[in-house]
């Protein structure tokens, strides 16, 4: 079953409905090319300078280069692009917040193997979340054209709603081609890995997620970003990145301070979360 493929103005309520059925979507060139371009010659020294993966799954021939906030300005639109996160809104919408889970450029060089077929939820532990609970609303950003020739991810369109530590084979995978500039929504529950690399070229990939904010995060924000680069970003960004609360009780400063004055400062942190009346109320389901 091919994976479903949306226009650039598809709407956010549209884009998470596909997600809901498929566990995936492709947005058709919702980026600039010239916002790719800055990108790309912001990050390549740093990819470049990356070593290849350890092992099978990371990719021997893999490059996978993180904190792009601090190494990339250019990045902080695409963690931001309304699309998105609009869509994380509605994919994750039943938690109290959601944060940035982590930021990748995943570059698969000729040569490089079908990764094993997975759901990136397993990193919180393997636990066994309940079938239907979406913990992660995933981006990948087609840098380059996606083929199945040069490695598009291939995923397995429905199995997000399959039962956990199921074993899936490349067979039953299909590729998620797509042009350059367009973006790949999955959820942290779809089954799917990256493909193989049987081109000349390597394939550029741009992967932000998203994850309920009374998780951890995969890439450690706080520490991937320099404070003295967080302190000249947006509050939005920084808040996403987690400089927020993550529910009620989780994630304040000390004497239940708002997270975002520890970088700007009590006099710009108006928001301190859910205010003075109190934890919100228990659902009724």
């Amino acid at each position: 079953m091919p994976v479903e493929h949306l226009d650039r103005d598809a709407s956010p309520a549209d884009i998470a409905a596909v997600i809901a059925r498929d566990g995936c979507a492709v947005v058709d060139e919702l980026a600039d090319p010239a916002a790719l371009e800055a990108l790309r010659a912001e990050i390549e020294p740093f990819v470049d300078a990356t070593p290849y993966g350890p092992d099978d799954f990371s990719g021997t021939q893999t490059r996978r280069t993180g904190g792009l906030i601090g190494r990339a300005p250019s990045s902080r639109a695409f963690v931001m692009h309304p699309t998105v996160t609009g869509t994380v809104d509605q994919v994750l919408g039943h938690a109290t917040n959601w944060q940035l889970h982590l930021t990748q450029i995943i570059a698969i060089g000729p040569g490089g193997e079908a990764q094993a077929v997975h759901r990136d939820q397993w990193a919180f532990d393997f636990f066994p979340f309940p079938a239907g609970y979406e913990v992660q609303c995933n981006t990948i950003w087609a840098m380059t054209d996606f083929t199945e020739h040069n490695g598009a991810t291939r995923v397995v369109v429905g199995s997000h709603t399959d039962e956990d530590r199921k074993q899936f084979t490349f067979d039953h995978t299909e590729p998620a081609e797509m042009r350059r500039g367009s973006v790949l929504f999955y959820t942290g529950a779809l089954y799917h890995g990256g493909g193989p690399n049987r081109s000349d070229v390597v394939r550029w990939g741009l992967n932000i997620t998203y994850n309920v904010a009374w998780l951890r995060q995969e890439e450690n924000q706080y520490l991937s970003t320099p404070l003295e680069v967080a302190r000249e970003l947006d509050e939005d960004l920084l808040r996403v990145m987690g400089y927020a609360r993550g529910a009620y009780a989780l994630g304040y400063i000390d004497d239940l301070r708002d997270p975002i004055e520890a970088v700007l400062g009590s006099a710009t942190a108006a928001a301190a979360g859910f205010g003075d009346d109190g934890p919100p109320a228990i659902p009724e389901d």
